[in-house]
């Protein structure tokens, strides 16, 4: 079960319950501490029951940290998938977590955070410590040091490099930031046998279950990019970076049964490791919280069946805000096979080629200066969708539209629409794709008009917004189960922690 108010910490009882099961549903929903060893938990650790009465429940893990507990190194808490009810959508909470979490407190302050998603300062530290038991600078503390820590656990990387790609701008404040919170020095976290140097990097991704991972590399299958992209049975591969410090990545399942993905990392700079891990969280929906999920649309009598035959279907969002939009203008009123092979020749011709490929492989995709004064009917592109892509990479550049964090749905969808080309299904389309936004919802889709009702009528847009109010904030996952649901049938695929089928989206 889930608490009524998704936000709060779970009842000791519940909570009690998870621990004692080890529940992978409540993994980063709370997190144990325990008084007589001043060391905080995962409901899923391995380690002998501690007494209850030597128990304390936190809701976030800055919260344990700023309470004096260090995190364990056996359930590794760092390894915890993180609060997607939390980090998804349009409360303020919610918009400055995803603002923290890519870096906006390494060069500002916690008042320049509080204008930024429309408060003073004040008020949004008093959200923080109601809402999650800890101020920003508590939260933005913890998630710097777990990362490091990761880091020091799973790669060889040199500590230098472990400062840097965690957010400090000295090895000095690094080792002293550790030390004061985690009564250990760095190097004492090395004190085991590392991957040779020059592999590939090798970090572990939790997530809770259950995953339908294969539906997922079955969703980027279909849309994967020649030279940019390789998905096969068991991965998704692509190329990242720039020009300068160009490198690749590839994403599968972690062996056994870790509720984790397994993410490989070649080249790119240190200093982009923790943007290019939020990327892949959101990239894979990681930090979908599927109970708060299936409480929220399960009341619903067309989504129950739904949700109950596929509970492990997530987001399949993208890696890149502007390739996302890129793809869902040339996939206007086309198959989804014809928009990938005009937007294939696209970044063949416009991306800027590897200097040296890596199995298959070859360009990254193009930027908007590369778009905004090129001859794009060259390669297939109606004058209007040519015009489309070249007038958002102008409104990239100038500032009028951007896939900043701090965006409300609302405003996001706003800016989008007010561009030539750009319609409210566009705009959604790529707020649930390059955002993933949980409650993206492009009602002018023919499929969700046809296949909500159950009685072969077609509902218009304003009769399926209306029908959808009830679902927020999770519209768009009821999207996802329907478009779905109205696809054929497809062969079964992999699927981590429950048995699904491989899933086709509409778009």
């Amino acid at each position: 079960m889930v608490p009524s108010d998704a936000t709060a910490l779970p009842d000791r009882h519940v909570c009690e319950q998870a621990r004692l099961s080890r529940d992978a549903r409540f993994d980063g929903l709370f997190f144990t501490a325990v008084t007589s060893t001043r060391i905080y938990c995962r409901p899923v650790c391995p380690a002998p029951a501690p007494r209850p009465h030597n128990i304390v429940y936190y809701r976030h893990a800055a919260a344990a940290e700023a309470a004096g507990f260090r995190p364990c190194l056996r359930c590794r808490p760092e390894l915890a998938p993180g609060d997607g009810t939390w980090r998804r959508g349009d409360e303020v909470v919610a918009r400055a977590l995803k603002l923290i979490d890519q870096g906006a407190l390494i060069d500002a302050s916690v008042a320049d955070l509080a204008e930024r998603v429309g408060l003073g300062e004040r008020q949004l530290r008093r959200l923080f410590t109601d809402r999650l038991g800890a101020t920003p600078v508590d939260v933005h503390g913890t998630r710097r040091l777990l990362f490091a820590k990761q880091l020091l656990t799973e790669t060889a990387l040199p500590i230098t490099q472990v400062a840097l790609a965690a957010g400090f701008g000295s090895l000095t404040r690094f080792n002293t930031a550790f030390r004061e919170e985690y009564r250990m020095a760095p190097r004492d976290l090395r004190k085991r046998e590392l991957p040779i140097a020059g592999d590939a990097m090798t970090l572990r991704l939790g997530y809770r279950p259950p995953y339908d991972f294969g539906a997922m590399l079955d969703f980027l299958r279909g849309r994967a990019l020649p030279g940019v992209e390789v998905v096969d049975d068991v991965s998704y591969r692509r190329v990242i970076g720039t020009p300068d410090t160009p490198g690749w990545l590839r994403v599968s399942a972690w062996d056994g049964e870790t509720h984790a993905l397994k993410l490989e990392l070649q080249g790119g700079a240190a200093a982009d490791l923790l943007q290019i891990v939020n990327r892949l969280r959101r990239m894979f929906d990681l930090d979908a919280d599927p109970q708060a999920i299936a409480a929220a649309l399960g009341h619903d009598d067309r989504l129950r069946p739904l949700l109950e035959a596929r509970p492990g279907l997530r987001l399949p969002s993208g890696w890149d805000g502007f390739e996302i939009a890129v793809r869902a203008v040339i996939g206007q009123q086309v198959s989804v096979a014809a928009a990938r092979t005009l937007t294939a020749r696209l970044a063949q011709r416009h991306g800027t080629p590897l200097a040296i490929p890596f199995e298959g492989l070859t360009h990254l995709f193009p930027t908007p200066e590369a778009l905004v004064d090129a001859d794009l009917t060259e390669i297939g592109l109606t004058r209007a969708r040519a015009d489309t892509i070249r007038g958002m990479s102008r409104a990239l550049l100038d500032g009028r539209v951007d896939f900043r964090p701090e965006r409300t749905l609302e405003d996001f969808t706003a800016r989008w629409v007010a561009l030539p080309g750009i319609g409210p299904w566009t705009a959604h389309y790529m707020a649930l794709r390059a955002l993933g936004h949980p409650d993206a919802f492009p009602a002018d889709d023919l499929v969700l008009q046809k296949a909500v009702p159950t009685d072969g009528t077609r509902m218009t847009a304003k009769a399926l917004t209306t029908r959808a109010e009830s679902w927020r904030p999770w519209r768009a996952y009821a999207v996802i189960h329907v478009w779905k649901a109205s696809m054929p049938a497809a062969k079964p695929s992999a699927v981590v922690g429950a048995t699904q089928v491989a899933m086709r989206l509409y778009r």
